[in-house]
Parts: C-alpha cells; structure tokens; sequence
C-alpha cells in the first residue's frame, strides 16, 4: 500500500499521516517506522524536531534519510509501516545538493516505491502543497515547483491513496476508505499545538 498525503503549510498533513501509519503498522518489532528526509541544520530545527517526536509518542523507529530513500527503505524490516515525511524536503535536497531535477528525480521516486512493493513495506509519504500562489518570479524557485508537482503527479500516479488536508480535514482523491484505515475524524491537532 502507498498513501500520498499532501496539504498546504499546517494543514494537518502529518496528523492525518500519522494516524494512517498508525492504523497501518505491523505488529512485528520495528513495525512502525518515521523517515525524516530533513536535516537539523540549527536550533529551530532540533526544537521542532524534538517537537514532533514528543507528539508522534511511543512506538516508533526513526530514521534519517535525505537523499537515499530506496536504501533507508531496504533497512526497514520487511512489512512495516514506514511514514516519509516529507518528499517537499527531498525534492530540494535531490534538486540542490544532488543536482538533479526532472527524469533523474522521477526514477529516484520511482525506485523507492518499487522497493517498497517489493518489500511489502506499507509507505504513507507527505508532502508540501506549495503551488497554490501566483506564480514566482525567480526562475530557480520556478523550476523548483515545477520538479516538485512532476513529482507529486508522479507519486499519485502510483499511489494506491491520494489524501489532501484542507484546514485539518482529509479529503481523499483516490483510493476507498473502509473501516480499518479511515482517519479518525478527530482534529489533528487535538489540543497538542501546531501541526504541520
């Protein structure tokens, strides 16, 4: 199962993500896995970091993968529910540290959900939606949002459950919702703070 859950800056994204991966994961040990594609570059980083840990609670294995998803993914157990948070960072680090943007980004993408299919591994992946304004001037922020919604469609294209979070409520765009891995309803935030 792939689940692609988008929405805009605090949205509730990754409280609806979360509650998918929860009522996804295997019970085996180390079933529940959070991938972080983001790097702790300074303070503010750390604290919200340290933030998220504290609200995702007990359970899960954290790993830390900016660039090489597919290789962070054949380390996982097989059959776990992993939680990649989040591609918007992924696609920036792919794009200006990797150097590569377009196709190349795409088989990127396209490898790490085939591995894991092939590793049966459950794979709920965030994302920013972040083309929702006027278009921008800078044409390197341009491309940027062009490398990314390629790779939104991309990923929703495969995907077997496309979400969007609107102002905290999951909207899904494909796949069913069925009793075992329906959001909950209940507010992300649910009086925890911010949620992004």
């Amino acid at each position: 199962m792939i689940a692609f859950v988008s929405g805009g800056a605090r949205s509730g994204k990754s409280a609806v993500a979360e509650a998918l991966a929860r009522a996804w994961r295997s019970p085996a040990p180390g079933g529940l896995v959070y991938l972080a594609t983001a790097r702790v570059s300074d303070d503010e980083m750390a604290t919200r970091v340290a933030r998220h840990r504290r609200e995702r609670g007990e359970g899960w294995l954290t790993r830390e993968a900016p660039l090489d998803i597919a290789g962070a993914l054949d380390r996982v157990p097989v059959g776990a529910c992993v939680l990649l948070d989040c591609l918007t960072l992924w696609a920036s680090q792919v794009m200006f540290e990797a150097g590569l943007e377009g196709e190349a980004g795409c088989r990127m993408l396209r490898q790490w959900v085939e591995t894991a299919r092939r590793r049966e591994i459950t794979l709920v992946v965030v994302s920013n939606d972040l083309n929702e304004d006027l278009p921008p001037r800078d044409e390197l922020v341009w491309r940027y949002l062009v490398f990314l919604q390629r790779l939104h469609r991309d990923l929703a294209h495969q995907a077997d459950r496309v979400i969007e979070v609107v102002a905290g409520c999951p909207v899904d765009w494909k796949g069913s919702i069925d009793g075992k891995d329906a959001v909950d309803g209940k507010h992300p935030d649910d009086g925890k703070g911010e949620t992004s």
